[in-house]
């Protein structure tokens, strides 16, 4: 029969290599949950650096007078002195032009 301080070492033994094996355990899951963070947000840097290049191109363009052109003509509809601007309406086939009176 094997004496009562083996036992004990034994227990202690398998007590702390269980606590360690629990503790490493966690570490791994905690690595994984800060890896897939830090895709997430590498992911997100990547995109808002596509953004600001894109908005430094659009001001950049927006700067040339060829840029300030094209947004006068976009949002306000403004033509250069001199040229001819044509409206195109264009009739829905569901409205009758003729109306029956």
């Amino acid at each position: 029969m094997p004496r009562l301080r083996w036992i004990f070492v034994a227990a202690i033994s398998t007590l702390f290599f269980f606590i360690v094996g629990t503790i490493y355990f966690f570490e791994i899951q905690k690595i994984a949950r800060l890896r897939l963070a830090v895709a997430e947000r590498t992911a997100k840097l990547s995109e808002k650096k596509r953004s600001i290049k894109n908005y430094r191109e659009k001001v950049n363009f927006y700067e040339t007078t060829e840029g300030i052109a094209h947004f006068a003509r976009e949002q306000y509809n403004l033509a250069f002195p001199g040229e001819r601007v044509y409206v195109i309406q264009s009739v829905s086939s569901d409205v009758s032009l003729y109306t029956d009176s």
